[in-house]
């Protein structure tokens, strides 16, 4: 099944999974009326990254050693999303008495505070944060964003794999 699959398809077929992703976040947002939290916001913007490292690599369709440096800076983002996601599934699994109080909106901390302040405070959580408006199959947005950001950091260390293997055969 695999063995027609090159790297530069499977970038692309990277690139339309997170475009499908950040897709179905606009439709819940915009017809199922779940506003993005703040964490859910920072996590829109690294599917937002690993999209464009996607379809760049897409494009130019790397070598080897390209390859490994395209899927590299995927893994991180992969990576950081996951660990953005990781602190919200925490806190979505709080007990009631130890959820943060809700905070300011996003737009406001970054009127009122540096950039790395308004991430602290976001990666501190707040009320909003902790809340579960949608689920499938037990899991929440933040529960399958989670898994999407394992799942994408591991294509990327399949897609060099395999462009490693390619480049070994010629």
């Amino acid at each position: 099944m695999f063995s027609k699959l090159t790297p530069r398809l499977g970038y692309g077929i990277g690139f339309l999974v997170c475009v499908a992703l950040f897709a179905f976040a606009l439709y819940l947002q915009y017809y199922e009326q779940q506003e993005p939290c703040p964490l859910c916001i920072l996590q829109r913007i690294a599917f937002t990254g690993l999209a464009v490292v996607f379809l760049v690599a897409a494009l130019h369709g790397p070598g080897r050693i390209g390859s490994v440096v395209y899927s590299g800076m995927l893994f991180i983002l992969a990576g950081i999303g996951a660990a953005i996601a990781s602190r919200h599934v925490w806190l979505q699994h709080l007990p009631k008495n130890q959820v943060p109080e809700c905070g300011p909106g996003v737009e406001y901390m970054l009127r009122k505070f540096s950039l790395g302040q308004t991430l602290e405070k976001i990666l501190a959580g707040s009320g909003e944060c902790a809340e579960v408006g949608w689920t499938f199959l037990g899991l929440s947005i933040a529960g399958w964003s989670l898994l999407w950001f394992v799942l994408l950091g591991a294509f990327a260390v399949f897609l060099a794999m395999i462009s490693m293997r390619r480049a070994a055969k010629h």
